[in-house]
Formats: structure tokens, C-alpha cells, sequence
């Protein structure tokens, strides 16, 4: 039986800083094959920032071959029109999952902790700490851009690394 190389592309969208990671699961290894993020300004349009980031993320997933996308299931926080906009950036990733035949497994915060610091209840702060000695090229980032880039990247390896079923799996 042929093993599919698995490549992970973990999404933390926002409006205005969206973070993302990708990484490669094979052989039993787990690299980071690219991580960053997406910068939209905020005098820009609600419909334009929505087509950059189905531009920008179409884009990724035609370069680096995904096969799977990982997303944190949302929650309402303080601001229903925050969750209602993040609601849009979401639906893109349901539908370039869709056309691109992407698997896509959502976890909650507390899996993706868990998964990989061993602790659901862990900080983000934890979290990045061991991220950047797992990856040390994460070190290279400004400061003020890390906590983003690394929510991403826990969110892609949770996709990589998880054995339990997600919440839900779209296929």
C-alpha cells in the first residue's frame, strides 16, 4: 500500500493579519516547508480584502501541492460582527477546499494545545516557546508577528500530527 505524502496548509484568518504555516508530513517526518503572513490594509475594502485572501491562499495551495487544510473552529467572542466578517474568510477556505479536493479537519483550540504541547490548557505563549525550538528558523520573525504565525503553524501540525478524528472532516 502506497503513503501519501501529506502537505498541511493551517489558516488563523483575521481582516487585517491572517498567519499561516505548511508543512510536510512523510516517512514519519514532519518539516515546515513555508510560514508567514498575510497582511491586509484596513482602508481597503471588505469585498477586497476578501478577494486578496482567496487570491493569496489559491495561490499557496497551487504552489505547494496541498493536500490538506487545517482550520481552529471558531467562536463568538465580544464582537458578533468580527465572528460574523472571519465567517467570510472561513466560507473561502471551505470552497478552495472544495475545488481543490482538499481534506479539511477543524479542531478546537483546546486539541490543537494538546496536540502538540502535550497540555489543552497551554498559553499561546507556551505554545510559540516550543514551536521555536521545534523550528528555529521561527526565530528569524519579528517579535510582533510571531504569536500569529505560530497559531497557524500549531493549527497545521494538528492536522499533520492528530490521530483522534477532528470535529469535522470535510472530504
Amino acid at each position: 500500500m502506497e503513503i501519501r505524502e501529506k502537505i498541511i496548509l493551517g489558516v488563523d484568518p483575521g481582516f487585517h493579519i491572517t498567519g499561516f504555516a505548511i508543512v510536510k508530513m512523510g516517512s514519519g517526518r514532519t518539516s515546515l516547508c513555508d510560514w508567514g503572513l498575510l497582511k491586509m490594509r484596513t482602508t481597503d475594502t471588505l469585498v477586497e480584502r476578501v478577494g486578496q485572501f482567496h487570491a493569496f491562499f489559491a495561490e499557496k495551495i497551487r504552489q505547494n501541492g496541498i493536500t490538506h487544510l487545517a482550520l481552529e473552529t471558531s467562536f463568538l467572542g465580544k464582537n458578533a460582527q468580527t465572528f460574523l466578517k472571519l465567517g467570510y474568510l472561513r466560507g473561502i477556505l471551505y470552497l478552495l477546499a472544495n475545488t481543490h479536493a482538499l481534506d479539511l479537519a477543524e479542531f478546537a483550540p483546546m486539541q490543537i494545545k494538546a496536540t502538540v504541547t502535550g497540555h489543552g490548557g497551554a498559553s499561546k505563549e507556551q505554545v510559540a516557546a516550543l514551536l521555536f525550538r521545534y523550528f528555529p528558523a521561527l526565530n528569524n520573525a519579528p517579535a510582533v508577528q510571531r504569536l500569529d504565525m505560530t497559531d497557524a503553524l500549531a493549527i497545521a501540525l494538528c492536522g499533520a500530527w492528530h490521530k483522534k478524528t477532528p470535529l469535522s472532516l470535510i472530504k
